[in-house]
């Protein structure tokens, strides 16, 4: 059953109508659903289970991890609960006495001996023995939302304690700070832990303080983003964001001013972009790994305002927030009895990580941290605002281009849809759902991605069959050029390996801008032998039963429009259409292999390359605009371009710049030439 906020307030929340008491009714709905299963003081937070292949625990889980996922429902969901009993230290959830329950469990899950003890560093390096590179535990991650919540609730449960139970409790965060962590976002769980325990009276070592704090500093990319191992994507946000915040308050402006003073500077550059992240009603894009975090993902904003010099917008901040919870709060199937899926909307394997545990989504609740500030700061006092959404006129975009962690963000005014095209990444060829997660050409916030349908025709994907052999060539690297006279440039390589030399791999150079509603592409064709097809899809459709299927065509350009409802019976229309080059256009079914329904459709073009060498149609045009009425598109939206002029006198796109003559008055100049010296990754 989804949330139903009760007595909205539209005079100051005109958006959502969410003010500060909706949060903690929220906050009070998803605790219950996790306590319905929490028999009583003695159990941990174990929610029920839909999936168990990939998950943790399964037949390949070490006995060490099967503790691990008692922490993560025990830390994760204090998350929840740590803001709220600083509120209300009488809570219950589900009849049972929170205070009394987090202050039991936390002690057990610290207690050697105990049936709900999580194990210390020492006890799982015991069980494993010494490892390569280093013993790595999902322990250390807990430890750290351990110290926040005990942090947020200190006058509730951590002041309660005596000095020997808290003695316990610090014992075993301190087995896990000081020792092996993953050299990325994980050295912020370890620097809270250290911060913790320095607040506490244990002495620590400063200079592993002072190493992990310079080597998160290294990781800064620009425009307030940060690298996440390979990769740029949420941990960006509800790592790096919201942990160098909270280690800034505790320990840095008093122990580490210089490193302080840079992550709030970070913060406060991320803040003027960040908000161009969500669509015109606060929702989140699925992009990058652990999508089943969901709303976690506006949590840098109240990582700003515990800050000494926040520059977040409250007002436009509080609306991103509460129009985020609610994209998921505000549905049926974000909830698999009672608890958060494993997965973005409904439960979709697709997307899951072999880390993850039926507990996992509930770093979810990062989101609620927000309840931490007063009621009278500004984060709830301020009007709702919408920034550039009542700014922008009919027709128009705003685009935000970020070289730093290779992104582009559009706000199509006339859709209320964000796009995300990214660049600067890398996966292995075989790793599809990374590839679904970083390297599709475009991100939408109502389109979520379709995973691989199998069938040769992948959405928002370039694909390459070789007809001879079978075959199949995946984009699995996207390197990053920017943006040049309104037209972003990538590079999309296929099978990409750093022993091979790139002119043996497939590659297609991106060149695309915006419309109204959507994205035209404009991409050339780089290939190394001939007998291939080429395929690109369209985002996935949700197929509820009653699409509607309408072909077009003008000139020698071709489109199909669909027309349906998505699972919450919202109205959806898109369009796909192909100018040059491409030879033919069809629409294929997939299975569960869309976020938001069982059943999906995808529109696809494909051409064939038969000669090893032969000068023919390089460029392929194409565009895919999105609506969420079934308001018809006009003609000249479907087939926005009324004339593409090329260098060469063959009209092939094989050489110089390429004149796209768009019927709302635009030209387009699409320009190749200098990608190779600027491509970065």
């Amino acid at each position: 059953m989804r949330f139903v906020p009760e007595d909205l307030d539209f005079d100051l929340s005109p958006y959502t109508g969410l003010t500060r008491k909706h949060w903690i009714q929220a906050g009070k709905y998803l605790l219950e659903g996790i306590f319905c299963h929490v028999g009583d003081l003695e159990a941990p937070v174990l929610v029920p289970r839909f999936e168990s292949e990939i998950t943790y625990p399964n037949a390949r889980t070490p006995k060490w991890k099967e503790q691990a996922q008692i922490f993560e429902g025990l830390a994760r969901s204090f998350f929840l609960a740590a803001p709220l009993l600083a509120i209300e230290p009488d809570l219950t959830a589900a009849g049972i006495p929170l205070r009394a329950y987090y202050k039991k469990q936390v002690l057990a899950a610290c207690t050697p001996g105990h049936r709900n003890y999580v194990l210390r560093y020492e006890d799982l390096l015991r069980m494993e023995g010494e490892k390569e590179p280093l013993n790595l535990y999902q322990q250390t991650v807990e430890t750290c939302a351990l110290v926040i919540c005990l942090w947020l609730s200190r006058e509730v449960i951590w002041d309660t304690y005596t000095p020997e139970e808290k003695q316990v409790i610090l014992d075993l965060i301190s087995s896990y700070a000081s020792q092996g962590t993953v050299p990325q976002n994980w050295r912020l769980f370890n620097m809270l832990d250290l911060a913790f325990l320095s607040m506490n009276g244990v002495p620590i070592d400063e200079d592993v303080m002072r190493h992990h704090g310079e080597m998160i500093l290294q990781y800064y990319a620009g425009d307030g983003w940060y690298r996440d191992g390979e990769s740029f994507d949420y941990y960006s946000v509800w790592a790096f964001q919201v942990y160098t915040a909270i280690w800034c308050r505790w320990y840095g402006y008093e122990k580490e001013p210089w490193l302080a003073a840079r992550f709030e500077e970070f913060s406060n550059v991320f803040m003027k972009n960040y908000p161009a992240l969500f669509d015109r009603d606060g929702w989140v894009n699925l992009w990058g790994r652990s999508g089943l975090y969901k709303f976690a993902a506006v949590s840098a904003f109240d990582g700003n305002f515990l800050l000494d010099h926040p520059e977040a917008d409250p007002g436009l901040a509080r609306r991103i927030c509460s129009g985020a919870l609610m994209q998921f709060l505000g549905r049926d199937d974000v909830l698999y009895e009672g608890a958060l899926t494993l997965g973005f909307y409904r439960t979709f394997p697709p997307m899951l990580q072999e880390y993850s545990c039926a507990q996992s989504p509930l770093w979810a609740a990062k989101a609620f941290l927000c309840l931490h500030l007063p009621a009278d700061h500004p984060f709830w006092t301020a009007r709702e605002e919408s920034g550039i959404w009542d700014t922008m006129e009919k027709g128009a975009w705003t685009e935000t281009v970020l070289n730093g962690p290779g992104l582009c963000l559009t706000n199509h005014r006339d859709n209320g849809t964000t796009v995300l095209r990214s660049g600067k990444v890398m996966r292995e060829k075989t790793d599809e759902g990374g590839i679904c997660c970083y390297a599709k050409l475009a991100y939408s916030t109502r389109y979520p991605w379709e995973a691989f349908l199998g069938k040769g025709r992948e959405a928002q994907l370039y694909m390459i069959r070789e007809e001879r052999t079978g075959r199949l060539h995946k984009p699995n690297a996207l390197l990053w050029h920017g943006e040049r006279g309104g037209v972003l440039y990538r590079r999309c390589f296929f099978d990409y390996e750093d022993q091979v030399e790139t002119h043996w791999n497939h590659c297609v150079d991106l060149a695309d801008f915006p419309v109204a509603e959507g994205i035209v592409r404009a991409d050339k064709l780089r290939l190394y032998r001939g007998g291939i097809q080429i395929t690109l899809g369209s985002y996935g459709f949700p197929d509820t039963g009653d699409v509607q299927v309408t072909e077009l065509a003008e000139g020698a350009a071709k489109a199909i429009v669909l027309k349906g409802h998505d699972s919450q019976g919202r109205e959806k229309q898109m369009a796909m259409t192909v100018f040059a080059a491409w030879e033919d256009l069809q629409f294929t079914a997939g299975s569960q292999t869309n976020p938001d329904t069982p059943k999906s459709l995808l529109i696809s073009a494909s051409l064939k390359r038969e000669k090893l060498y032969g000068y023919e149609p390089f460029v392929m045009v194409s565009q895919v605009i999105t609506r969420e009425s079934f308001e018809d598109f006009s003609r000249d939206e479907i087939f926005s371009i009324e004339h593409i002029a090329y260098t060469d006198p063959q009209n092939c796109g094989g050489y110089g710049p390429i004149q796209i003559q768009m019927k709302d008055g635009r030209t387009m100049t699409v320009d190749y030439l200098g990608m190779e010296g600027n491509l970065q990754i």
